[in-house]
């Protein structure tokens, strides 16, 4: 028997809360629907959901304020619903901890496919104890990094084992238990986060472009037809951007993380160097 998957829209527009209502239902969750902010969020706390679609234009509190308090208690998939064209929607909604984002007015096909697609990645891990000595930073004795054999297809790199560990320049990804470690220290990571900073251990030097990275985190792959745009790869280009805060990298010095500027981002060689 399938576990009851629960949903929370908070919309405060009547039919488009009512259509995210049926669209939901019809991919076999419980749905609550909130019309504000404040009630949305007590929702989410009552009913403990698995997904949440927001509204970025709402009386009270905006979707960005209210995904943030929404991230201070919840793991839920959080979708932000943004008015067409607006990219800055998007933009501060990722920053806000929303996991992706669906265009006004939206196709109920397209939300039902990335609601899918969302929940096919893993969910964060439970917290686990500090790092022990073995992370400490020092040298790796193997290659700095794990690399994808060449000529891999750029979205559909195979998962590595479950337990597996990627190291580079005391940077250390944990495939298991979904722990990132950064010269001895537990990094924060959101699941975007973590999923882009594994994939790019797992490349090494191959550059990873923005378009393939949006695609990797949607869990497709490159023989389908969804078009990949401007705005999504403003999302990575954010989230990136997160990523080298929390590790505290500097982008025009990386020790670990280099953009290729046009293209997308690698790792640095072995010693650090570009």
């Amino acid at each position: 028997m399938e576990p009851l998957r629960r949903a929370v829209v908070i919309e405060d527009d009547d039919d488009i809360r009512h259509l995210l209502e049926t669209v939901l239902n019809q991919a076999g969750f419980e749905v609550t629907a909130r019309s504000n902010g404040y009630d949305g969020i007590e929702a989410v706390r009552a009913v403990v959901p698995t997904v949440v679609t927001l509204d970025v234009n709402m009386p009270g509190i905006d979707g960005f304020e209210t995904a943030k308090r929404i991230r201070t208690f919840s793991d839920a998939y959080i979708v932000m619903l943004t008015a067409l064209g607006e990219e800055i929607d998007t933009l501060q909604g990722l920053e806000a901890g929303a996991d992706d984002y669906v265009t006004k007015p939206f196709r109920p096909r397209e939300l039902r496919a990335r609601i899918e697609a969302m929940l096919r990645r893993p969910r964060a891990a439970a917290p686990v104890a500090p790092a022990t000595s073995d992370f400490a930073g020092r040298p790796p004795a193997a290659p700095a990094y794990t690399a994808v054999s060449p000529g891999a297809a750029p979205a559909s790199t195979p998962p590595a084992a479950a337990g597996e560990r990627l190291e580079h320049l005391g940077l250390v990804v944990d495939l298991g238990t979904r722990v990132a470690i950064a010269d001895g220290q537990e990094i924060p990571l959101t699941r975007s986060e973590f999923d882009l900073l594994a994939a790019l251990l797992q490349s090494g030097r191959r550059v990873r472009t923005k378009a393939d990275l949006a695609i990797l985190l949607r869990n497709e792959s490159y023989v389908t037809s969804n078009f990949v745009s401007d705005a999504d790869k403003r999302g990575i280009e954010v989230h990136m951007g997160n990523l080298r805060k929390k590790i505290g990298e500097n982008s025009l010095t990386p020790r670990w993380i280099e953009t290729v500027r046009g293209v997308g981002y690698r790792m640095t060689g072995v010693d650090g160097a570009i």
